[in-house]
């Protein structure tokens, strides 16, 4: 599978905020099908309180001609690997990672809003330039 063209970008940024990519991709084997593959699967390890948290994360650049149509497709994505997610490996947090342009012209809008809240899309915001996460909404 072809990965996206901000996976690399995503992936420092989120070495740069301590976490260890253990999967590139993140596969979620189904059955006797080939199995989906995530973009990355990270863990943090949090010291203080020695417990892990771990992450899986589809990126996406939104750099198509319509951010409408990388919405429903990533929006798509995102759903389908959550739900085999859940099934398999409810402990680990899938996030859409998005770029920070994106997220202001395009995820703050009411209705994009609401679509994330309603589905409790978790997001992660990256900035494609300094290769640093921007924030993190966990619904």
């Amino acid at each position: 599978m072809a990965k996206d063209l901000h996976h690399i970008i995503v992936r420092r940024a989120l070495e740069k905020d301590g976490w260890t990519i253990t999967h590139d991709p993140y596969l979620i084997r189904r059955m006797n099908r080939k199995p989906y593959e995530v973009d990355l699967g990270a863990e943090k390890f949090i010291a203080a309180e020695r417990e892990s948290e771990t992450i899986a994360v589809e990126i996406k650049s939104f750099l198509g001609s319509s951010m409408t149509y990388d919405f429903h497709a990533a929006f798509g994505q995102y759903g389908v690997y959550r739900f085999f997610m859940d099934e398999r490996d409810s402990s680990r947090q899938l996030f859409l990672a998005i770029p920070e342009e994106a997220f202001q012209t395009f995820f703050l809008t009411p209705d994009i809003e609401a679509i994330c809240d309603h589905f409790k899309v978790k997001l992660l915001v990256y900035n494609s330039i300094q290769e640093e996460i921007v924030t993190w909404i966990k619904r």
